[in-house]
Protein backbone atom coordinates (compact mmCIF):
# COMPACT_ATOMS: atom_id res chain seq x y z
CA UNK A 1 0.00 0.00 0.00
CA UNK A 2 1.64 3.16 -1.47
CA UNK A 3 0.22 6.11 0.88
CA UNK A 4 3.10 8.54 -0.49
CA UNK A 5 2.23 12.56 -1.08
CA UNK A 6 4.01 11.59 -4.47
CA UNK A 7 1.73 8.82 -5.74
CA UNK A 8 -1.15 10.97 -4.72
CA UNK A 9 -0.27 13.71 -6.62
CA UNK A 10 0.29 11.13 -9.65
CA UNK A 11 -3.64 9.92 -9.38
CA UNK A 12 -4.89 13.56 -9.05
CA UNK A 13 -2.48 14.34 -12.47
CA UNK A 14 -3.88 11.26 -13.91
CA UNK A 15 -7.37 12.71 -13.08
CA UNK A 16 -7.01 16.06 -14.72
CA UNK A 17 -5.78 17.92 -11.75
CA UNK A 18 -3.16 21.06 -12.36
CA UNK A 19 -1.04 21.87 -9.66
CA UNK A 20 -1.78 25.38 -8.67
CA UNK A 21 0.48 26.62 -6.11
CA UNK A 22 2.32 25.48 -2.85
CA UNK A 23 2.08 27.26 0.70
CA UNK A 24 4.61 26.30 3.02
CA UNK A 25 4.75 22.35 3.08
CA UNK A 26 0.94 21.89 1.27
CA UNK A 27 0.97 21.76 -2.74
CA UNK A 28 -2.32 22.79 -4.15
CA UNK A 29 -4.11 20.78 -7.26
CA UNK A 30 -6.94 22.50 -8.96
CA UNK A 31 -9.45 20.39 -11.64
CA UNK A 32 -10.30 23.06 -14.19
CA UNK A 33 -13.26 21.23 -15.07
CA UNK A 34 -14.88 19.72 -11.98
CA UNK A 35 -13.79 23.43 -10.11
CA UNK A 36 -12.25 21.00 -6.92
CA UNK A 37 -9.35 22.28 -5.50
CA UNK A 38 -7.24 19.93 -3.16
CA UNK A 39 -4.37 20.90 -0.35
CA UNK A 40 -2.05 17.61 -0.74
CA UNK A 41 0.63 17.93 2.45
CA UNK A 42 3.75 17.22 1.75
CA UNK A 43 6.01 16.85 4.59
CA UNK A 44 9.25 15.91 4.15
CA UNK A 45 8.54 12.92 1.25
CA UNK A 46 6.55 10.80 4.82
CA UNK A 47 3.85 9.03 4.35
CA UNK A 48 0.43 10.10 4.62
CA UNK A 49 -1.70 8.16 7.14
CA UNK A 50 -4.39 6.09 5.65
CA UNK A 51 -7.33 7.93 6.36
CA UNK A 52 -6.13 11.61 5.16
CA UNK A 53 -4.62 10.20 1.98
CA UNK A 54 -8.16 8.30 1.10
CA UNK A 55 -9.80 11.68 2.86
CA UNK A 56 -8.24 13.88 -0.12
CA UNK A 57 -8.82 11.21 -2.56
CA UNK A 58 -12.88 11.15 -1.22
CA UNK A 59 -12.37 15.29 -1.65
CA UNK A 60 -10.79 14.93 -5.66
CA UNK A 61 -14.01 12.59 -6.18
CA UNK A 62 -11.49 9.80 -7.45
CA UNK A 63 -12.71 6.44 -6.35
CA UNK A 64 -9.38 4.39 -5.46
CA UNK A 65 -9.56 1.50 -3.07
CA UNK A 66 -6.63 0.29 -1.05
Amino acid sequence: MNLSPRYLIKLLEVNGYVYKRSSGSHQIYYNPESKITVIVPFHGGRDMKKGTFLAILKQAGIDKTI
